[in-house]
């Protein structure tokens, strides 16, 4: 760690030198401004007018990567914050392979658009303004989402209604999107710290925090997606069980829908108490699980591995949500609280 000495410029200044290197790294000269940023635990943040201000580019040389390879590196570079993404070749046209590439990964994610083509490379340019969101909302939505497929696969195997578990199935997309749309928000806030406060954070230090969380509540909608995937496949589309376990299972799914609120709920309101609260679910939610699989009657295996499949799904969303909760509780003691002391 390099070391600074502070001086006195008048009655009530105090000034030091910029690293000469880190000055001409962000070319940095003589009258220009830069920008402060005060943080937790007393650190202070310079940076170039240039960090807020630059609309970076990633070009993407085609050559030697195949479709899929194009394609997932579109979605990192759009993950990374880059405002426009080219493709390219060096010698000659871009494949149709490549091409579709392009156009597939516009289409699962959020604000891009072609806006150049030629046989030989195509630009993408995204229109998203971190200012359009917070962390907070996106992963409100985020969970809300998981929820509705969740409900809808829960309810489509009460009824033996395909169309319903479709609809589930439909929506993964819009939780895919949400969910890569964050980690750009994310990468980007800890680029520059100036883009926290504008995606709802005083500070940076939940970042890690929230990229953890995103990552829980993406994988709760796959777990929907599980169950609709079961429906799908099941004879008339429904549990061959009793009402009276349908029922158990539709309780045990709100039990569920209320846990994975209530811990986005405490990470955003960073409040120790809600966390408290999640573990209690926790309880209920196992105990719950096991009545229903003690009470159980004789039937075939098949029957039988697609109850403890949709009990599985239910019980993963149930330890995400846990896992939120321990990060929620992390952030939530890092702050003044009728609970703690910071000094």
């Amino acid at each position: 760690m390099e070391t600074r000495k502070v001086q006195r410029l008048g009655p009530s200044t105090l000034a030091m030198t910029l690293p000469a290197e880190w000055a001409s790294e962000h070319g940095v000269e003589k009258g220009d401004e830069v920008s402060l940023r005060t943080g937790g635990k007393g650190t202070l943040t310079v940076m170039p007018e240039s960090v807020s201000s630059e609309d970076t580019e990633a070009i993407i040389r085609a050559d030697d990567l195949d479709a899929q390879a194009v394609e997932r590196a579109i979605v990192a570079q759009y993950v990374l914050g880059r405002r426009v993404i080219r493709i390219e070749r060096e010698e000659g046209a871009l494949d149709s392979a490549h091409i579709n590439a392009v156009y597939q990964a516009e289409t699962q994610l959020m604000g891009l658009g072609v806006i150049e083509e030629t046989p030989e490379s195509i630009s993408i340019r995204c229109s998203v303004d971190p200012e359009d969101f917070t962390l907070d909302n996106l992963l409100e939505r985020l969970e809300r989402t998981g929820r509705t497929m969740r409900g809808e696969a829960i309810k489509s195997l009460a009824h033996g209604n395909p169309d319903l578990a479709q609809r589930a199935l439909n929506r993964e997309r819009q939780a895919n999107k949400i969910f890569v749309l964050l980690l750009r928000l994310i990468f980007t806030a800890y680029q520059n710290p100036n883009l926290a406060r504008a995606v709802g954070l005083d500070s940076g230090f939940p970042l890690i925090g929230y990229r953890s969380i995103a990552k829980n509540l993406e994988l709760t909608a796959d777990n929907a997606e599980d169950i609709a995937e079961i429906v799908m496949e099941a004879d008339g589309h429904a549990l061959n069980v009793e009402s009276a376990t349908m029922r158990q299972i539709r309780e045990l799914t709100d039990l569920v829908d209320e846990i994975t609120s209530v811990a986005v709920e405490a990470a955003v309101r960073r409040d120790y108490d809600l966390t408290i609260e999640v573990r209690k679910l926790f309880q209920e939610i196992d105990e719950t699980e096991r009545d229903i699989l003690d009470g159980l009657p004789e039937m075939s295996n098949d029957d039988l591995l697609q109850v403890r499949e949709v009990l599985v799904s239910l019980q993963q969303t149930a330890q995400y949500a846990m896992r939120n909760a321990e990060i929620a509780a992390n952030l939530a003691l890092n702050e003044e609280s009728e609970h703690t002391s910071i000094r």
